[in-house]
């Protein structure tokens, strides 16, 4: 049929906790917990061992520790993890014209076309076979005609396992599903369609677009399409960024070293915060300084994976008292991130506690809501939101 494409979704298994038990076999078959090991720590992943006793991700540890006291805990390792996740991606680009890698463990491909040479369900079921030959890791999948009910069958094929729904039978298979299958339909877009009376996917599907809309906004009619099957955003190529950094060149050079740290403040703020929204975590800080007769020098230092300001402006700080010796007029000032992976583990989930995690969140929320430095730290207030772009490095 014309116009028809063949979207596969593919996510791996339970992925921190199968990576650990690549590397120790004696945690298969048993309850595990992946996180900050501490009572106020969160659940990065668990087993579907401990996924029986109540337990999900995000949950609070202390929480996680009381429905499965006889989990056992292991301390997550991000470096690790996106070792393998970078195997797996490599397996699925050498195998397939179009992917986009969604997250860390979650993959889109673009099979549209390929049913006339090769076949996409055949193609797809030996790709999978492929990676868990290859990576030791289970992965499931499944195959539509859309992003969204691809995803939603891969939900339903878990775990180690796929699933195809053929083209027009988007809304026969999504009617019968909680309204909670849905992506983007969260916890309070749950309870409201709760409220509502609506449960299932299948009330969705009756309900008029403009009650939806009334209701919760322009999302109001994402979710409807979403429930009738209905998604056109394509599959976005992916490719791996290197970097992101700041740079600022002052108006008249300057030896203010307190002016200079609030700048370099602001910096990392808006630069964490960019690595944030795009679901991204640094390994490697830089610090650049030009002195007033353009003699430059940069530093930097390898850390473990993080998008965290609390952890990165102590690390920014440093590396520019290290780096400022001269004692000589500035002209310019730069921070850079890099050696960046992907995922939604946005924050360091090992380590940072609830509260921590939820301040980010919101802050987050509203300086994309409002703008940059809607809120910040009150150092970096002196720092003119007009003097620099800390995107593409171009003094404005």
């Amino acid at each position: 049929m014309k116009g028809e494409r063949s979207i596969v979704h593919m996510d791996l298994d339970t992925f921190f906790v199968s990576v650990e038990r690549l590397f120790d076999s004696r945690l298969n078959g048993k309850p595990v917990l992946i996180g900050g090991l501490g009572d106020r720590g969160v659940v990065a992943s668990c087993s579907y061992e401990a996924r029986k006793f109540g337990v999900h991700s995000a949950m609070p540890m202390r929480t996680a520790r009381q429905l499965c006291p006889e989990a056992i805990l292991v301390r997550g390792d991000f470096e690790k993890y996106s070792q393998k996740s970078h195997e797996v991606t490599e397996i699925i680009r050498e195998s397939v014209p179009l992917f986009e890698k969604s997250s860390v463990d979650e993959f889109y491909i673009d099979l549209t076309g390929m049913d006339r040479f090769f076949g996409c369900f055949k193609l797809a079921h030996e790709l999978r076979q492929k990676i868990i030959k290859q990576s030791g890791l289970n992965i499931s999948m499944g195959l539509s005609e859309n992003k969204t009910v691809s995803k939603v069958a891969t939900g339903e094929a878990k775990p180690n396992n796929e699933k195809q729904v053929p083209f027009g039978e988007e809304k026969p298979f999504l009617a019968p599903l909680s309204v909670r299958k849905i992506p983007m339909i969260g916890e309070k877009t749950t309870q409201t369609l709760y409220n509502m009376g609506v449960k299932k996917v299948h009330t969705l599907q009756q309900m008029p677009a403009e009650l939806l809309e009334a209701t919760f906004g322009k999302n109001g009619t994402m979710i409807w399409e979403k429930a009738n099957g209905i998604d056109r955003s394509p599959v976005t190529p992916y490719s791996e960024a290197k970097s992101v950094s700041s740079e600022n060149t002052f108006e008249q050079d300057t030896i203010d070293v307190k002016m200079l740290e609030a700048t370099l403040v602001a910096m990392t703020e808006q630069l964490s915060s960019k690595l944030r929204q795009n679901r991204q975590l640094t390994a490697c800080v830089s610090v650049k300084i030009r002195y007033s007769d353009f003699d430059t020098h940069t530093v930097q230092q390898r850390i473990p994976y993080t998008s965290a300001d609390h952890t990165l402006i102590p690390i920014v700080k440093e590396l520019f008292r290290k780096l400022y010796n001269r004692r000589l007029l500035i002209r310019l000032i730069g921070v850079r991130f890099s050696s960046l992976v992907y995922g939604n583990y946005q924050i360091k989930l090992f380590e940072d506690t609830q509260e921590q995690i939820n301040l980010y969140q919101a802050l987050d929320k509203l300086n994309v809501k409002y703008g940059d430095k809607t809120v910040c730290r009150a150092v970096a207030m002196g720092v003119g939101r007009r003097r620099f772009n800390p995107f593409n490095g171009m003094a404005i």
